[in-house]
Formats: C-alpha cells, structure tokens, sequence
C-alpha cells in the first residue's frame, strides 16, 4: 500500500487535490482509501440525531456502526491515536491511503502553500516528496510553483505512485 500526506494551512487546497487524485487513481482501476484530519477547532459535523444510529452514538455508545445500500457509517465517542486511525482507514486494504494532514506524523509527504511564509512554518517537516506553491528561495525537494497546473500535479503524482 502506498501512503501518502497531503499537508498544508486552511484552504489551501488540500482537499480539492485529494479529491482530484482518488478520480486519478479510480479511473485506472486502484482501490483508495481516505484519512482526513479535522484540524479545526469545532466539532464534526453528525447525522440528524433523529436516526438510529445517532440515538445509539449520543446515548453513550463507544462505537456506533451503520451498513446499507453499499455503504457504512462508522462513530466513535473518542478521537483515537494517529496509528490506529489509519488501521481503520485501510481495513478495506486499498492499494493507496492519501492522507489529509497529520503533518507531524511520520510519512511522505505533499506540502501546499498558499503563502510565501506558510514555507517558513512547514520547511523542516519531515518525508517531503513535492512542495507546491511560491517559495522566493531554492528548494531542496521537487517543486510545483501552482496548485492550479493539474497535469504537473498528477503527472508528479503518477510517476510517485509507480515508484
């Protein structure tokens, strides 16, 4: 399986990139899998309380799962640690788990940066594969200078993905 971080500030792109590479990895036939940190300072957005498994979630249920019509929901009552979070992302065993954030965690990496001084903060992260966006200085890693030129984007991210 082939992990990869997509890391960078609010709004600077990271999801619309993911987005775009699932559909990439889809179309050629890949299994995805998504794991997104909610770096946010408010809570998660919940089902209407009014469904069943809701009712369960809120009266104290550790875990609250739901299948059907193909799908499953999956709630936790707590937040668990960054290993575990990704043993659940993958129970599927895709061929490629993209992650959104978890910058500190140990993996390659993709950075964004919608802002000269965003480099400042993110520089010394550590698996830096591609940074994207303007940065004045050299860089020592491979660089896209616009989140907006999609074909660099994922041929960067093809050639990464058959390596």
């Amino acid at each position: 399986m082939k992990t990869l971080h997509v890391v960078g500030f609010k709004n600077s792109g990271k999801t619309t990139l993911i987005a775009n590479w699932v559909r990439l990895l889809k179309e050629r036939g890949l299994t995805v899998a998504v794991l997104k940190h909610h770096g946010h300072a408010s809570p998660l957005e919940l089902p209407n309380s009014d469904t069943d498994t809701m009712q369960f979630f809120e009266s104290g249920a550790d875990v609250s799962v739901v299948a059907g019509g193909g799908a499953v929901q999956f709630h936790m009552n707590e937040e668990p640690e960054f290993m575990r979070m990704t043993d659940i992302a993958t129970l599927g065993k895709p061929d490629v788990l993209l992650i959104e954030g978890y910058k500190e965690e140990q993996g390659e990496k993709v950075l964004l940066l919608s802002h000269e001084e965003d480099w400042d903060e993110l520089q010394d992260l550590q698996g830096v594969q591609l940074v994207v966006g303007n940065v004045a200085e050299a860089v020592r890693y491979p660089k896209i200078d616009s989140r907006s030129n999609v074909a660099e984007l994922n041929q960067w991210f093809l050639n990464w993905i058959n390596n």
